[in-house]
C-alpha cells in the first residue's frame, strides 16, 4: 500500500479531464506512515545512500549536522518545502509520471524558495508513447484561502500553460548528467521540447496541490470549474488539522538520524 493510501482517506471526483481529489488523515494513519515519510523527506534533500555514507564515515551526530545544513529552519521554508515534497510523492504514486529531479537538493540557500515551476512530472504515454508533462504548483498553508488558490492558478497559466523553459531545462540538464540511459533519453526529450515547443496543450497537464489546516476551501472547486478543459486538471487538497505542529514534528524527526 502506498504512502497516501496508508495515511489518508481519499475522495476523488473525476469528470472527464478534471479531477478533484481530497485527502483526510485516517485515525492512526500518521503513525502508520511516519517513518516512511521521514525517509522520503530526507531523500528530497540528499541521496539516502550518501547520508548513509556520512554516517559510516563520521557517525550519526556529524551526519545529522550535514543533513540539517540542507534543510530549511524557518516555519515558512519548511511549510513550502513539505508542500513540494508531498506533491512530488503524490504525482508518482497516484498519476504514474516521474518527477525525475529532486530539485530541493539544488537550492541556493536552505531557507530560500526556488524559482520556477514547483514540480514537473514527465513520462511517455498515449498513441506512439510520446512525451507527456505535468506542470505543478504546490501551496502549504495553515489557513488556505481564495487568494492563494488564485495566485497558484495564475502561475500554472503563465507561459501559455507550458512548463517554464528555465524549469524544464534545469530538469533536462540534471537528467543528462546521469549515468542512467533512460534518464539521458528523457533529458534529451525535455531539452528538445525547450527548443521546439512542440507539445500540444493536451499533453501538458496541470496540478494545483494544497496541504492545509482548514481543509479544502470552496475556492478550490471554483478554480477547477473555471479551468480549461483542453488538458488534465488536478486540484488536490490534503487536510492536516494540526498543520504547523505536523510540519515541525516531521522535520524534527527527519533531522534526527538516531544512533543505532
Amino acid at each position: 500500500m502506498g504512502l497516501f493510501q496508508s495515511w489518508c482517506e481519499a475522495a476523488k471526483e473525476n469528470n472527464k479531464r478534471k479531477h478533484y481529489w481530497t485527502y483526510v488523515e485516517k485515525d492512526a494513519g500518521r503513525d502508520e506512515i511516519q517513518d516512511d515519510l521521514v525517509q522520503r523527506i530526507r531523500s528530497h534533500y540528499d541521496r539516502l545512500e550518501r547520508i548513509a555514507e556520512d554516517v559510516d564515515r563520521l557517525g550519526y551526530k556529524v551526519a545529522a549536522n550535514i543533513l540539517r545544513e540542507a534543510m530549511p529552519q524557518t516555519k515558512k521554508g519548511r511549510s513550502g518545502d513539505l508542500g513540494e515534497i508531498l506533491a512530488t510523492e503524490l504525482v508518482e504514486e497516484e498519476i504514474g509520471l516521474r518527477v525525475p529531479v529532486r530539485r530541493l537538493r539544488y537550492k541556493d540557500g536552505r531557507n530560500m524558495a526556488m524559482r520556477g515551476d514547483d514540480f514537473i512530472g514527465a513520462g511517455y504515454g498515449g498513441k506512439g508513447e510520446k512525451l507527456w508533462l505535468l506542470k505543478g504548483e504546490a501551496k502549504s498553508n495553515k489557513v488556505l484561502g481564495k487568494s492563494t488558490v488564485t495566485s497558484a492558478r495564475k502561475v500554472l497559466n503563465r507561459d501559455s500553460g507550458r512548463c517554464t523553459p528555465d524549469s524544464l531545462l534545469f530538469v533536462a540538464n540534471r537528467l543528462l548528467e546521469s549515468n542512467n540511459p533512460d534518464d539521458n533519453a528523457l533529458g534529451r526529450s525535455l531539452r528538445d521540447e525547450v527548443g521546439l515547443k512542440s507539445l500540444r496543450a493536451d499533453r501538458i497537464d496541470h496540478m494545483l496541490f494544497t496541504v492545509s489546516g482548514n481543509g479544502p476551501h470552496a475556492s478550490l472547486k471554483q478554480d477547477l470549474a473555471a479551468s480549461g478543459a483542453n488538458r488534465d486538471q488536478y486540484v488536490v487538497n490534503i487536510h492536516v488539522e494540526d498543520h504547523q505542529d505536523f510540519i515541525a514534528a516531521m522535520y524534527q524527526e527527519a533531522e534526527d538520524l538516531g544512533d543505532d
